[in-house]
């Protein structure tokens, strides 16, 4: 099974595709997505809905994961995201309806690292030993990388597409335990 996620934005985005294969999940690509900034954002939304659109139909992935929103003080950039997001879904819609999820940053975290308050570059240290990746462009291709990590760890305790997941105690504390002295290794 391929998984396409999605780290949303107005200005960039960050995707990644994992690939699962019996109990094995393999690092097939990532990137980010630029929307011109200097654009009228209304403009800008045919640009995301277009970009994802291509992204989707030049991998054709088996599922597709979203990151949710997140809290933003700003009402203005909280609004810009929800519109891209709302682009993005439209265009993830046409090929994937019931096959899109969604995760909260708290449980990407907590799944990817143990710990749900864990900060981008510990993410991204973790995913780097993990998946053998050598460096990440941006915080939103390392986000998007964590999110299609979550969504196949967290496979089958999903009941329905866009729905909430059932808690879990501990979700994700056996992975990141069982690596925790790979990542100790390379911070001393």
């Amino acid at each position: 099974m391929i998984v396409l996620a999605i780290d949303p934005g107005s200005v960039t985005a960050g995707y990644a595709l994992l690939q699962k294969e019996g109990r094995k999940i393999h690092y097939l690509e990532s990137g980010i997505l630029k929307f011109n900034p200097q654009e009228e954002f209304l403009h800008r939304v045919k640009d995301i809905f277009e970009q994802t659109l291509n992204l989707v139909e030049k991998h054709c992935p088996d599922e597709v994961a979203l990151e949710s929103l997140i809290f933003v003080k700003s009402p203005t950039a909280l609004m810009k995201l929800a519109q891209a997001r709302g682009a993005m879904l439209a265009a993830l819609s046409q090929n994937h309806h019931q096959k899109i999820f969604e995760y909260s940053p708290n449980l990407v975290k907590q799944t990817v690292t143990g710990h749900g308050h864990a900060d981008k570059e510990g993410i991204q240290k973790f995913l780097k030993q993990l998946l053998g990746i050598s460096e990440f462009k941006t915080h939103d291709e390392s986000d998007a990388v964590a999110i299609a990590l979550c969504h196949l760890l967290n496979r089958g305790v999903i009941v329905s597409p866009l729905e909430k997941p059932k808690k879990k105690k501990n979700m994700g504390n056996a992975l990141a335990s069982s690596l925790a002295h790979k990542i100790k290794e390379t911070t001393l």
